[in-house]
């Protein structure tokens, strides 16, 4: 089973790289490398041809690159989104620009969310600004309680966004699953099974059985996920529903599958490390939203961790169409926790790692912040993307500077008039 760093890797082994052919030293910063290991005061980070080739102290710069001044500053890895559906969205209530989910295709577990993302959505360039470079991009359900197959993209400055295309397919259990099943989580769960049993059928000789419920194409989809291809992303809160997601290797061993949300993942971590079963969670939720979240507790990532479980930040229902900026905000509260009495927290390190691309493959993905990056108060100076140093232009600091100095008659045009 391959772990979490997969998902927060872009993918490195899978992906096509950029050519970046320029060579960069960034120097004497408080170097982190995001893998858990502590920062490095006075490090040097080297990036060639599009990747990370050194990080670390004592790190040589290489003949004819190109230095940049970090002193004084944090040099970390590309924030990653872990759960996000940044680039499908611009106005929820405008169905034009929302292509999350299609209540009314025929298909489900066939759709692939790629061609849908708009590397041009204004959350891309805001976060790209908020130290955010790469973002694992989900659906939603509609008809079924397959949402259809996700990406992982970079939020780079071109029209070229997708990293890896149909990763992993969306599952939905628990209460909204129950929802597109037909009204129980019994009928959810049996959804799932049959489906996956469907596949099965058609990939072995002679085809699969006449009574069959799911398209070709959504069987044909599903037919990766069966063989380990494709990873199987499956959203479940509730404990009991959590159990039941593990005990689908009983009769599907080959499945890799990765829990998203996992509320009361705390009651039941032990088995879920066991199974090597990475979580993407929500990084804080301390009250029970639903009646699947009734043992919500924010020590709920600490505790998994500690007992063993690779957990990575994501925004599962927390506006994570535009504010994945917020993932930093997130890490540092956890490190927070560990100051309250009883509670359970990260350490700085392993916060930042659950939101970190550094097990990416090391791709040059790179951010130099004026101060730690988990403090409300810190700004990014710079970011690059596969070794491209990116603008940290975009709407807000547009609109800050038209408005930054108001004067008297008509206002600045908020585009180029031309």
């Amino acid at each position: 089973m391959k772990r979490l760093s997969l998902l927060l890797a872009g993918i490195a082994a899978f992906a096509a790289m950029p050519a970046a052919a320029q060579t960069l030293a960034i120097t004497g910063g408080r170097v982190v490398i995001g893998d858990g290991s502590e920062p490095i005061d006075g490090g040097t980070v080297v990036i060639r041809d599009g990747r990370v080739v050194a990080a670390g102290a004592n790190v040589a710069v290489p003949p004819g690159a190109q230095v940049v001044d970090a002193r004084g500053k944090w040099v970390t890895p590309g924030v990653v989104a872990g759960f996000s559906r940044i680039g499908l969205v611009e106005v929820d209530a405008v169905d034009a620009t929302n292509d999350t989910q299609a209540n009314n295709s025929p298909f489900n577990a066939a759709l692939d969310i790629a061609p849908a993302i708009n590397p041009e959505a204004t959350a891309v360039a805001v976060s790209r600004a908020a130290g955010v470079t790469r973002a694992v991009v989900s659906p939603s359900t509609g008809r079924s309680i397959f949402g259809g197959q996700g990406a992982v993209i970079d939020l780079g400055g071109d029209m070229h966004p997708i990293t890896r295309a149909r990763l992993f397919q969306y599952v939905e259990l628990g209460e909204d699953g129950a929802g597109d099943a037909g009204g129980s989580r019994a009928s959810a769960h049996a959804m799932l099974r049959n489906a996956l049993r469907e596949a099965r059928e058609l990939s072995r000789p002679g085809g699969r059985p006449d009574d069959v419920l799911l398209t070709r194409a959504d069987a044909t989809a599903l037919v990766e996920v069966l063989a380990g291809r494709q990873l199987l992303l499956v959203h479940a809160e509730r404990t009991s529903d959590i159990l039941q997601v593990l005990a689908l290797r009983t009769e599907f061993p080959t499945l890799r599958i990765v829990l998203v949300g996992a509320t009361e993942g705390w009651r039941v971590a032990r088995e879920i490390a066991s199974a090597h079963v990475p979580v993407i969670a929500n990084a804080l939720n301390d009250l029970p939203a639903s009646f699947e979240q009734v043992s919500a507790t924010q020590s709920n990532v600490g505790r998994m961790r500690a007992a063993g479980v690779t957990v990575a930040i994501g925004m599962l229902n927390d506006d994570e169409a535009r504010q994945v900026r917020l993932s930093t905000q997130y890490a540092g509260n956890l490190v927070a926790l560990t100051h309250v009495p009883g509670a359970t927290g990260l350490t700085w390190s392993q916060a930042f790692q659950a939101i970190s691309s550094a097990p990416a493959g090391r791709r040059g993905d790179v951010v130099i912040w004026d101060g730690d990056p988990l403090e409300l108060a810190t700004g990014v100076d710079a970011v690059w993307i596969d070794g491209v140093r990116q603008s940290l232009e975009n709407r807000q600091t547009r609109l800050r500077d038209r408005y930054r100095q108001p004067q008297e008659g008509n206002l600045p045009h908020s585009y180029d008039p031309r």
